[in-house]
């Protein structure tokens, strides 16, 4: 069976793609019960906003993964 259809070479951005829709979720959902609570309706404003936090997420995450490279190569002994 054949896997992936994206090619190799693509890899950082899918990382980043995924690691950016994961936590603009999981924020979008955090944020939204703490400002106004969990109740009816709640699903669709975690979903409205996480429709603007995705864009937002992935770009910084494609932005700022050079930075992150270099200090964790400074950081880890190898």
């Amino acid at each position: 069976m054949k896997k992936g259809f994206i090619p190799a070479r693509y890899t950082p951005y899918v990382v980043a793609f995924y690691m950016a829709g994961f936590m603009a979720f999981l924020m979008s959902a955090v944020l939204v019960a703490i400002n106004t609570g969990v109740g009816d309706g709640y699903v669709k404003r975690v979903l409205f906003n996480y429709s603007i936090a995705m864009p937002i997420a992935f770009v910084c995450v494609v932005l700022i993964r050079p930075i992150v490279t270099k200090l964790t190569n400074f950081t880890v002994k190898n």
